[in-house]
């Protein structure tokens, strides 16, 4: 495998993880969103990752990025201004600890992807610096 292909597949999974991040911040800041009905209410994100051929290695894709298809969560506030007829309020399907737990992972598989194209490098100038010597 070349140093091409291997930071071709690390700069693959960043992406990957970039989207991710980038869907859990977006969870996050409404997460306690509200609003008057049930299809108004904000519905948590996830993307889809599948695996690409990338030269001699596979890496990262991003599909898609889906709604989350759990339910919202009602409560019934009938002195909230955004309550329907029935004085209920909706609430995002957003899970905090989930979303702040996939916050970790993505953040640490992106960078562990760092390191990699790190090592990469070093092992390039290794091998120029052995030229040298030749």
């Amino acid at each position: 495998m070349s140093f091409r292909d291997i930071s071709r597949i690390a700069g693959s999974a960043m992406t990957a993880q970039t989207v991710r991040l980038n869907t859990v911040a977006s969870n996050l800041a409404n997460a306690d969103a509200a609003a008057g009905n049930e299809q108004a209410a904000y519905h948590g994100r996830k993307p889809v990752f599948s695996s690409q051929m990338m030269g001699e290695g596979v890496g990262v894709q991003v599909l898609d990025v889906v709604h989350n298809p759990e339910p919202v969560r009602k409560a019934h506030e009938p002195g909230n201004p955004l309550a329907d007829a029935d004085g209920n309020v909706y609430y995002s399907n957003v899970n905090s600890v989930e979303e702040m737990t996939d916050m970790l992972s993505a953040s640490r598989a992106f960078q562990t992807n760092v390191e990699v194209l790190a090592r990469v490098k070093t092992m390039q100038q290794d091998l120029l610096k052995l030229g040298d010597n030749a």
